[in-house]
């Protein structure tokens, strides 16, 4: 039985999982409202957040580990993410497994986002999932969060090697970019995809950072721009009006990018299974369009479950198990916090 910490960031999140059974307990604590106040987060506030919220929550796995004696290991993230949040994360790992007895795994955050869609898998028959799970590899996983998009390529030994990142602005940093020029305030995303449900994708003709057809990395900084000139040339009522259809064809523009280069990854070599992941992969029209891809392509697609998607610790506790990067071991100063750490 697995206990894991993340802290990387804003939400606190803990999580027991069990190979045998699947996940017994998850528990997260999201700081949006207090970082909302500010347009983003705040790293003295999110550092100050686990330190209030970390205790009660391991008070709750207490209650599903008969008070942490079934626990055979610990898993933390030690990075990327905001160094004095990872900090007390894998302070309060360390600790815990230093206590109990228990060796610790590091986990990479974002390998913890490339393994989170086979979580479902694992769910639906624990004991049938190495089968199921070697018959979808190698997979093309694309993972879109505020401070990610890439693709990568996940091979039958369970190696990670990254196929195309972003040159700038990664896809939920436009978003979020895009709604503070429309004034909806933070996160933004979120509130893109609300006000799109109204809007025509169509309206606007926004670019798509395409480049040449060989070219799989991603570029968003032009949309950005491109939607600052449009605003600017428009005035607050003409805004107010057109904002559905601004905000969906602004929307659309990021999901064809991203659409368009996972389509021309997997036109390169021959793929079992294509996966989504990351914060940005709970809005809707995108994973419906990837969906449509894969359909297109006849794959399997593995979509994170919603409450996967963010920062979350069932990820960070599957990928302990799974990822064989992420050996438990009794060598706790190993386990150092890497804030830039990068996917592979």
């Amino acid at each position: 039985m697995i206990l894991a910490l993340e802290t990387s960031c804003d939400e606190t999140a803990l999580a027991v999982f069990d190979p045998a059974r699947g996940l017994l307990g998850e528990w997260v604590h999201s700081q949006i409202v207090l970082h909302g106040r500010y347009g983003g987060v705040v790293p003295d506030l999110a550092t100050r957040e686990h330190l209030r919220t970390l205790a009660p929550l391991l008070g709750r796995a207490r209650e599903v580990t008969d008070d942490f004696r079934a626990v055979t290991s610990l898993a933390v993230t030690h990075g990327p993410g905001l160094a004095g949040c990872l900090a007390i994360g894998t302070a309060a790992a360390k600790s815990l497994a230093l206590a109990l007895h228990r060796p610790l795994a590091a986990v990479n955050h974002l390998r913890g986002h490339a393994f989170s869609p086979f979580i479902a898998l694992h769910a639906e028959a624990p004991a049938e999932f190495t089968q199921k799970f070697s018959a979808l590899l190698p997979h093309l996983g694309l993972i879109v969060s505020g401070g990610n998009t890439l693709l990568f390529h996940l091979d039958t030994a369970l190696q990670i090697a990254i196929i195309s990142s972003t040159r700038d602005d990664a896809a939920g940093e436009a978003l979020d970019k895009g709604a503070k020029l429309l004034g909806l305030g933070y996160p933004g995303g979120p509130l893109i995809e609300q006000q799109a449900e109204k809007g025509r994708p169509d309206a606007y003709d926004f670019p798509r950072g395409i480049g040449p057809r060989s070219e799989l990395d991603f570029s968003f900084s032009g949309l950005k721009t491109s939607l600052r000139y449009l605003l600017e040339k428009l005035s607050p009522e003409e805004i107010a009006a057109s904002m559905s259809d601004l905000c969906a064809s602004y929307q659309q523009a990021v999901i064809d990018a991203l659409v368009r280069k996972t389509t021309g990854a997997l036109a390169r070599e021959p793929y079992a299974s294509v996966g989504l992941s990351g914060g940005v992969s709970n809005n809707r029209p995108l994973r419906a369009a990837m969906e449509r891809l894969a359909a297109k392509q006849r794959l399997p697609i593995l979509i994170a479950q919603p409450k996967h998607t963010g920062d979350n610790a069932a990820m960070i506790a599957f990928a302990a198990w799974v990822d064989p990067q992420a050996t438990a071991n009794s060598d706790f100063a190993a386990v150092r916090i890497e804030p830039g750490l990068a996917l592979a």
